[in-house]
């Protein structure tokens, strides 16, 4: 009997160390968001309520309320912003989302920029006016000092009055200006005079909804940020009315350079009176002088954005104990600062990039001119790996496509890429909201792959929106595992003696991000299996380390390397900070020693300064690296590539194959994302660089979760890993015995059963504008190629292909597979729904419900809605009818699908199972 006990609990024991396999918990944060537009804020209850049921049966977890401009002829139903009326919209949006376990943010503000009817002309975005005026010796000035811009009278203020003589010496007049203009000052020399007035970007909110229009604001001053939120303290109390997050849109801010208080405030940070420099700052001159003076002037902006605007802003959400949410990309700042001052940075993919994955349909001319580059993406992840922010988000798909013409496949690989560059909260551009009564196709914002229920491939969206969940668990699960930090030189863009402000925005990162050896650096390095965060000289300020490793902050990820790309640039400051942290224990890689100072105050003293730092480095030769011990840890000169192996850091190898990936960490396991984006197939035994008792695949398409056969060396883990072109799969290592099925390797046993030729029925399940006929086939082909019939030229909707067949011996699995497919499709099989196919590669193992004898197997193809808006086009039916932009293509022109080609829609090419052993 004692013996049978301890049995008993021995196997108990067993068991319970034997846990079993599984996905983190989907949770409503883990599932993607969408953007909702409130045309109007025409919404009422009653259609609130549906559409956050339709949205969330989908497989959404939240929306993000931006209200913007309204539709024509629905005038009567506008509510105005942040009234009683809007109000008592959200808190039902709040109650009905909660209800079905859903999440809501709003943006402070509609539109965007950040702005609206209640920002006062003085809070409004401010930029400097400038006028020159030459001054006789011994005479009075004839002309008033007053700005010229007859759009600047009202409202532009004079900050200084300058006179510089021959020598080019200033003398300020300011106080000599009464109240008209009037100079009362006779010099004793010839002066040119430059007056700088305070004036306003006159920019207002684009996209507006009625209650806010209005002025832009001030991002650079306190007072102007803290007044705005003056109407949101009104509306809202003191409490966030359930809201958990408020929502600011990318800067955007044109030609706002300045602020009242600029010259103060400049002079408490930089050390010196800027206004005696205006005529260096207001230049063209390409010398030394004038970039440096323009690099502390840039300095001095971004210092007042993030103190201003982002930490205000953050402050104010904290007190309704909400969330801050900002895209900081545009601003004229050092982007990761500003990112990292909220509690989730928040960046955009914008356009289409190329993959060559096989069958990924990308024509050119639906596509926007521009790739989005993911190491802009980058800026954001880095910020929020740094402060230990678990969130980082990503406004995605932005003209992914033309209009209608997007399909779930081609959203896969821009969002693996999405996931790869670290984001881990995905918002669709968008959802817009529209009213049971408006006519199909509803509602519609201008600039969005359209998310919504009248859209012809929404029945199949579940697999796109499952898929990003259970990404999504992993990717927000534990910490980010990237071993490198790598510095960015903001010091090398602000030194430009062109221009004023420089907004980094990510459209023009071909100028400030590119040609940099920071990219260079980044690039090679990725390509070559290492996995980087970026750093500032604020961060480095802050960093500290422990042991070999170091970290910003100690919540944020801990990194193995700072690496210090070359930088012309560099801060004094920054210098001692990095080799503060070699000497607490980290290894630092210097591309090549920074060749000068950034600014303008003590210029010499600096320069000094930074030699005699370097000079004090004693460096010796290893290779063709120079090498300096430092306190507890090291400093390494040379080449990047050469100085990591050096260092025995290792590299992933997959990446020789051009396999991607990212990793994040848990207590107990490592989990890799890894994705094939190539144009090959992938089947081989690869090695990641960490140990484990346990591989388990996960695959985030179909949500299977199997343990692997592996083997294992004392620092890294093999196993084979098959990958189709355009798939991808989770890895998990862990030290955890995990129990779980065998992963089934594909490895057909036999010759492929083709459905090509058979008896197939083709009918048309729902959709418009008017259900085709049904009709019988022997083979297939898309519905489109019934060309005398008008019907399936201009119907989107769902066509339902199904055929029989015998199967006489049965294989161990069977893998449909789908040729050509029109755009994706839910497969039944013998009356039994065997799931979605939406991505690449077309094709879906079915064994299961597969029979000995007959079987059935329907397959129900969504097209786009491109064919039925090109109909409506021809007819010349009134479906778009907006206020403002109303509604453009992807190149901002008019829109009008009448002469576009009929859009191939349903099965084409072959159907075939293929055998599985």
């Amino acid at each position: 009997m004692k013996k049978l006990l301890f049995s008993c609990l021995m196997i108990l024991g067993i068991s319970q160390l034997m846990a079993q396999a599984q996905w983190p918990a989907i949770t409503q944060q883990a599932k993607p968001w969408t953007r909702w537009w409130w045309m109007g804020s025409a919404v009422d209850e009653k259609n609130i309520s549906n559409l956050l049921k339709q949205y969330g049966q989908s497989g959404l977890g939240g929306v993000e309320i931006v209200p913007i401009y309204g539709a024509k002829g629905y005038e009567n139903r506008y509510i105005k912003y942040l009234s009683p009326q809007w109000m008592q919209m959200l808190d039902h949006t709040v109650s009905q989302a909660n209800a079905l376990n859903m999440g809501v943010y709003i943006s402070v503000g509609t539109g965007w920029p950040i702005g609206g009817s209640h920002v006062t002309q003085e809070d409004a975005a401010s930029k400097a006016l400038v006028q020159q005026y030459d001054l006789k010796a011994n005479t009075t000035l004839q002309d008033l000092i007053v700005v010229n811009d007859p759009k600047q009278k009202e409202g532009a203020v004079l900050s200084v009055l300058m006179g510089y003589n021959n020598a080019g010496q200033a003398t300020e007049l300011t106080n000599k200006v009464d109240a008209a203009g009037k100079l009362n000052f006779k010099p004793n020399e010839d002066l040119k005079l430059l007056a700088l007035f305070n004036g306003k970007t006159r920019q207002a909110v684009k996209r507006a909804a009625p209650g806010g229009e209005g002025f832009t604001i001030d991002h650079f001053s306190k007072s102007a940020t803290v007044n705005y939120f003056k109407a949101f303290d009104a509306a809202f109390g003191n409490s966030s009315h359930g809201v958990k997050g408020f929502f600011n849109d990318s800067y955007e801010v044109y030609g706002a350079n300045w602020t009242p208080e600029f010259f103060n405030e400049f002079s408490k940070r930089r050390g010196y009176d800027l206004k005696q420099y205006i005529n260096a700052l207001f230049s063209d001159a390409k010398d030394d002088r004038t970039a440096r003076i323009k690099s502390d002037y840039r300095e001095t902006m971004a210092d007042l954005m993030r103190e201003n605007f982002s930490t205000v802003y953050t402050k104010w959400t904290h007190q309704r104990k909400a969330l801050s949410i900002n895209q900081a990309h545009g601003s004229p700042g050092n982007l990761l600062d500003l990112y990292g001052a909220f509690d989730v940075p928040e960046t955009e993919t914008f356009g289409s990039s190329y993959f060559p994955v096989k069958g990924l349909r990308r024509d050119s001319a639906d596509i926007r001119n521009v790739d989005p580059d993911p190491n802009m993406l980058k800026f954001a992840s880095s910020a929020a790996h740094a402060y230990g922010k678990p969130l980082t988000s990503c406004e995605t798909f932005t003209w992914l496509s033309e209009h209608f013409k997007t399909s779930w496949s081609q959203c896969k690989p821009e969002v693996d890429q999405v996931f790869l560059s670290g984001i881990n909260h995905v918002f669709y551009h968008g959802t817009t909201y529209s009213p049971a009564d408006a006519k199909w196709p509803g509602w519609l914002f201008y600039a969005s792959v359209n998310f919504v229920p009248n859209n012809s491939l929404w029945p199949h969206l579940k697999g796109l929106n499952d898929y990003i969940a259970r990404c999504q668990s992993v990717l927000q699960a534990g910490m980010p595992d990237n071993e490198l930090a790598i510095y960015w030189p903001i010091y090398d863009i602000w030194h430009n003696a062109k221009g004023m402000d420089k907004p980094l925005s990510v459209h023009h990162v071909d100028d400030w991000l590119h040609p940099t050896a920071f990219y260079k650096n980044l690039v090679s390095l990725q390509n070559e299996g290492y996995a980087l965060d970026f750093v500032s000289d604020k961060m480095l300020e802050q960093a500290k380390a422990g042991g070999t490793q170091f970290s910003i902050s100690p919540k944020g990820g801990r990194h193995k390397v700072l690496l210090i790309p070359a930088a012309d640039k560099m801060p004094v400051a920054t210098f001692k900070n990095i080799v503060r942290l070699a000497h607490e224990g980290a290894s630092v890689v210097i591309q090549q020693f920074p060749q000068d100072v950034p600014g303008y105050k003590d210029v010499e003293l600096q320069r000094a300064e930074l030699k005699r730092l370097v000079a004090e480095l004693r460096l010796s030769a290893s290779n063709k690296l120079q090498v300096a011990s430092v306190g507890k840890g090291k400093i390494i000169v040379g080449d990047m590539h050469e100085a990591l192996a050096y260092l025995k850091i290792a590299r992933e190898t997959i990446a020789d194959e051009g396999l991607k990936f990212i990793r994040r960490k848990t207590t107990d396991a490592r989990y890799y994302f890894i994705v094939n984006n190539t144009a090959g197939d992938f089947d081989k035994t690869i090695f990641l660089e960490n140990t484990a008792a346990t591989v388990v695949i996960m695959d985030p398409v179909n949500g299977t979760v199997n343990k692997v056969v592996h083997q294992k060396n004392s620092t890294a883990t093999g196993f084979r890993l098959q990958l189709k072109s355009g798939a991808s799969i989770i890895v998990k290592l862990t030290d955890k015995k995990e129990t779980a099925a065998a992963y089934r390797y594909s490895e057909p046993a036999g010759e492929a059963i083709s459905l090509q030729n058979s008896k197939w029925t083709l009918s048309f399940k729902e959709g418009g504008p008017e259900l085709p006929a049904a009709r019988q086939m022997t083979g297939i082909k898309p519905w489109t190629d019934f060309t005398n019939d008008p019907r399936t030229q201009a119907f989107s909707g769902t066509g339902v292909y199904t055929t029989s067949f015998v199967l006489k011996n049965k294989a161990a699995d069977y893998l449909l597979q789908l040729d050509e497919l029109y755009e994706s499709a839910r497969i039944i099989v013998n009356g039994k729904d065997a799931g979605l196919i939406w991505s690449l590669p077309f094709e879906k193992r079915i064994g299961q419900y597969l029979k000995p004898g007959n079987n059935t197997i329907s397959v129900e193809v969504c097209n786009l809605m491109a064919n039925r808006i090109r109909d409506m086009d021809q007819k010349g039916e009134v479906w778009r009818n907006y206020h403002e932009i109303n509604f453009v293509n992807i190149n901002y022109k008019d829109f009008n699908a009448g002469k576009w080609n009929v859009q191939p829609s349903g099965l084409g090419g072959t159907v075939q199972l293929v055998p599985l052993k």
